[in-house]
């Protein structure tokens, strides 16, 4: 139990280690190459407009985020931890338990994004993850762990604290435990779970916010949310 819930802080560390591989590879520098000709000339940056995103859009990121490779994957590594200490201890061994536990981990986690998802679209929020404009590792970080808990909202997209990206991660635990968890776990241990779970969302912003390699990397052309913040039309 102790390892299943410490596997999303894994993944938040994990994004933590490449901030210092990432440094020299700022936002403007994967734009347009005139850009660094009006810095040099010091003139002043256009003023960048919010485009609020598609149907589209949204649905792509969605089935990106909630069934994608980076869930599929994240989900086979939680369980192979959980395989290996056995937890829980009532699912024992074997391919069969292994399975259960997979299918358990990934259902947690699209459950969560779903749940974020759906109650974004009725509060009219913007999930979309948007890289920082700003340059150096620690404002781009900053930038990351602040959009774990918030959005865009209204036609300027300015940003609000988002009640869905904080509920998400807990309906996902909370479901699993009174869902088919063993008996024995109750809302104590999904909270616990929820808090963690939270971790990695941070932890996954933070590799949203460093690893993307430009407009024809495989991150962009998979999460729309990162190509659309390239340019000036979709970019806050």
């Amino acid at each position: 139990m102790k390892m299943l819930r410490a596997v999303p802080l894994l993944f938040a560390i994990a994004g933590l280690a490449v901030v210092p591989l990432s440094q020299a590879q700022s936002p403007s520098a994967s734009g347009n190459p005139s850009s660094a000709v009006v810095s040099a000339n010091t003139q002043p940056q256009p003023e960048v407009t919010y485009t609020r995103p598609t149907q589209k859009t949204k649905l792509h990121n969605y089935v990106f985020d909630a069934f994608g490779p980076y869930p599929i994957l994240g989900a086979a590594f939680a369980a192979g931890i959980n395989q290996a200490n056995n937890s829980p201890p009532e699912w024992r061994q074997g391919a069969e338990a292994y399975g259960k536990r997979f299918g358990s981990d990934f259902a947690i986690a699209a459950t969560a994004t779903t749940t974020r998802y759906v109650f974004a679209e009725a509060l009219r929020e913007d999930t979309l993850y948007y890289r920082c404009e700003c340059k150096g590792a620690f404002p781009r970080l900053s930038h990351a762990v602040i959009s774990t808990f918030t959005a865009r909202r209204g036609d300027d997209g300015h940003r609000v604290f988002s009640l869905p990206a904080l509920v998400g991660p807990y309906a996902g635990t909370m479901t699993a435990v009174y869902a088919w968890y063993p008996g024995r776990y109750d809302g104590r241990d999904a909270f616990r779970m929820g808090n963690y779970a939270l971790l990695g969302y941070v932890g996954g912003n933070i590799a949203l916010e460093f690893l993307y390699g430009g407009p024809h990397s495989l991150l962009s052309r998979l999460h729309l949310s990162n190509r659309s913040a390239q340019g000036p039309p979709s970019h806050p």
